[in-house]
């Protein structure tokens, strides 16, 4: 298992600007073949999908191929991969659907850990139909999200519930296996939002036993679009309100309109470019994703363990992100000053470290933030230990 952070620098004409990017977890700088594949598509002829002119069949096969890559990403079927415009209209669009099996008295869990766009589309939704809406908690001083906080809430009545694969805010990593058994045991539908997470970790939705999974290709080095998976036969048992003349197969029953692409295409790319992160690695695409996430992690391990030395070297700084399990992700603040002052001060000195609830509003509240938030820094394939030095040198010259 090989990791060449150098050759992958290599691949973002973004760098070349200077900056060390701590924003990734908002969204990840591109990669040149993913940029390339982008114009590509969009110069090439294209038309609408179909089988007759080569423009008809190039759009076909964009499609084609961009679902077979997100489910070699994730461990899935490409007969149950659905594009959109974002994980959030995604989720908005799909809890439409779910709803209409719901009735009055029927139950829906969602955690304060979550990105609001993963907790506001299902109360909405349960609102409209009379469904009550039940909380889980998560524990504020070491970000933990126990599996208990979830399954004390299921009763018969539950219909789904909602939880993350990894906090966006703090990285905590909750016990999805576990959560999945306990939510089908009671009959329920187990709704994941895997934005953060796909990132940073390898994804096998048949070992993780969820029934949907959301992810969005801007945040692991691909253009802006969203992604939900599930099993076709799943797919198959919902209903959407759409166009009288527009496909009711599955998965295209789902999404609205003409797909972008060129979008697509570039997913494809940011999914090869995964598959490439340990050259050494063989085999399939699937497997190579494998491989190159290992080594992703190992990276990534390595990076986070020097940065949250330092920061938690620094008696100024709180660090809100301390579950065992994490992502390579940290929320801080500083005594003495406001997020916004500190993400100012660190811009000054090239290093990018957004401060927000970053839509995590629960959790920010939870956390005491309030809707200040913290800053948030996330580590990236990119990311290297001049980053790291770049980032608590600058910080140490603010505290």
């Amino acid at each position: 298992m090989t990791y060449d952070v150098v050759a992958v620098r290599e691949l973002f004409p973004a760098l070349s600007e200077g900056a060390a990017h701590f924003d990734g977890p908002g969204g990840s700088q591109t990669p040149l073949p993913v940029a390339e594949a982008v114009r590509d598509t969009l110069v090439s002829a294209i038309s609408n999908r179909g089988d007759v002119t080569a423009s008809e069949r190039r759009a076909e096969s964009v499609v084609v191929e961009a679902r077979a890559a997100m489910a070699d990403l994730l461990g899935a079927d490409p007969r149950g991969v659905v594009f959109g415009r974002s994980a959030t209209a995604l989720t908005y669009d799909l809890s439409r659907a779910l709803a209409k099996t719901w009735e009055p008295g029927d139950e829906i869990v969602v955690t304060r850990l979550d990105h609001d766009s993963n907790i506001r589309p299902w109360v909405q939704a349960a609102e409209a139909v009379g469904a009550v809406v039940r909380w889980a908690d998560f524990e504020p001083d070491t970000g933990e999200m126990h599996s208990a906080a979830v399954t004390s809430l299921l009763t018969d009545r539950t219909r789904l519930v909602a939880t993350t694969a990894a906090s966006n805010l703090i990285g905590t990593k909750p016990p999805v296996c576990k959560i999945a058994r306990a939510v089908h045991e009671v009959g329920a539908l187990h709704w994941v939002d895997g934005v953060h997470a796909t990132a940073h970790a390898s994804v096998d939705l048949s070992d993780l036993g969820v029934d949907f999974w959301t992810c969005s290709p801007y945040k692991f080095l691909g253009p802006h679009i969203g992604v939900v998976a599930a099993a076709p036969e799943l797919l198959e048992t919902l209903t959407m309100d759409k166009l009288l003349p527009s496909s009711n197969a599955v998965p295209e029953r789902f999404e609205l309109g003409t797909l972008p692409y060129e979008l697509l295409a570039g997913t494809t790319a940011a999914v090869e470019v995964l598959a490439g992160l340990d050259p050494s690695a063989t085999g399939s695409r699937r497997e190579r994703i494998l491989a190159g996430f290992a080594a992703l992690e190992e990276h990534e391990h390595r990076l986070l363990s020097r940065l949250e030395a330092g920061l938690r070297g620094m008696p100024a700084v709180r660090l809100y992100s301390n579950a065992r399990k994490r992502t390579p992700t940290l929320l801080f603040t500083v005594e003495g000053m406001t997020a916004q002052e500190v993400r100012r001060g660190l811009a000054e000195s090239g290093v990018n470290a957004p401060a927000s609830h970053f839509y995590a509003i629960e959790a920010s509240r939870h956390l005491g933030l309030g809707d200040e938030g913290g800053v948030r820094v996330g580590l990236a394939p990119y990311t290297d230990d001049s980053d790291i030095d770049r980032l608590l040198s600058a910080l140490a010259d603010l505290v």
